[in-house]
């Protein structure tokens, strides 16, 4: 894919002609600054719009093959690592004030971008903080885009069965702060395009391969075939987190559980080893976003001594 986005306009963003419009305020441009002589679209109820706020819902989303990335960091991050696949991107007056420098970035890259009404972008988000962008779902699922994946692969964190959009944000964000290689959402997860789980990710859903639709056997064999040792964090494993250099020097894989029950009995069946976190405090267990940051982070440390003395 070519690294700016194209030069023709994205049908399904633009206004059709043979479709009725509501009547909107009358039209007026920016009238100084880098957006001078834009116009400001100040229209909630126009059918761009509604459909860019459609993009809320997953079945749109699998429909017209597009996503919405909420929020200065996360659309500073997809213009700067996935510019191809941003299709267009939504200012608001105050925002463009602020973060002027993702304007000049968006311009420089050849993007689609438009100035908007604070009204306009709350009917398309109310949680963008003023900044917006439609982005191209780019399909990462599947056996082969697994293999592709692992190819080389020192550390990877797998999600079985995440459903909490906060959390599987979150614990891809860590995998990218950690190092890791890539992050495999099993089938039955979370839809990593959903805005709330794009949120939590704060930009490192463009930073390394987040794979998804593989069944967890499927993705426990391509990880031993890519010669990952597979390890499941559990609060019943046979081994202490913090004495288990060994285990944590060699590439690994991270199989960890849903929210509300844990790993289930087939997981922790095809792990090589079940690690836990020890608990110093009077706190029942750790939050599996938290205790995925914990050893993702003991395993990089690990894997960096260990590269260090050889």
């Amino acid at each position: 894919m070519s690294p700016t986005a194209s030069t023709v306009p994205d049908e399904f963003l633009e206004d059709s002609p043979e479709r009725p419009q509501a009547r909107g305020p009358r039209r007026r441009t920016v009238s100084e600054g880098p957006a001078a002589g834009r116009e400001v679209l100040s229209n909630p109820a126009s059918a761009r719009i509604s459909r860019v706020a459609g993009l809320s819902r997953r079945n749109a989303r699998a429909k017209h093959r597009r996503f919405l990335v909420e929020g200065p960091q996360g659309v500073r991050e997809a213009v700067r690592h996935a510019p191809g696949r941003v299709l267009d991107v939504y200012f608001t007056e105050a925002a463009l004030e602020r973060h002027g420098e993702i304007w000049d970035e968006v311009v420089a890259a050849g993007l689609y971008v438009h100035v908007t009404t604070q009204q306009v972008m709350d009917a398309m988000s109310p949680d963008a903080q003023g900044l917006l962008a439609v982005v191209a779902t780019e399909e990462v699922t599947g056996s082969e885009a697994l293999t592709a994946a692992l190819d080389g692969a020192r550390l990877v964190a797998v999600l079985t069965q995440a459903q909490d959009p906060g959390n599987a944000g979150t614990i891809i964000r860590a995998a990218d702060a950690a190092g890791a290689d890539a992050v495999v959402l099993v089938r039955g997860s979370v839809d990593p395009t959903a805005p709330k789980v794009v949120r939590s990710t704060a930009g490192s859903l463009f930073h390394l391969p987040v794979v998804t639709g593989v069944a967890l056997d499927d993705a426990v064999t391509a990880l031993h075939n890519a010669g990952l040792t597979v390890l499941a964090a559990d609060g019943r494993g046979d081994f202490d987190l913090f004495e288990a250099e060994s285990l944590l020097e060699a590439p690994s894989a991270w199989l960890l559980g849903n929210e509300a029950h844990g790993l289930p009995s087939e997981a922790l069946s095809r792990a090589d080893a079940v690690v836990s976190i020890p608990i110093y405090g009077k706190a029942e267990s750790l939050n599996v976003a938290a205790a995925a940051a914990v050893c993702l982070y003991a395993s990089a440390r690990a894997q960096a001594q260990n590269s260090g003395r050889s």
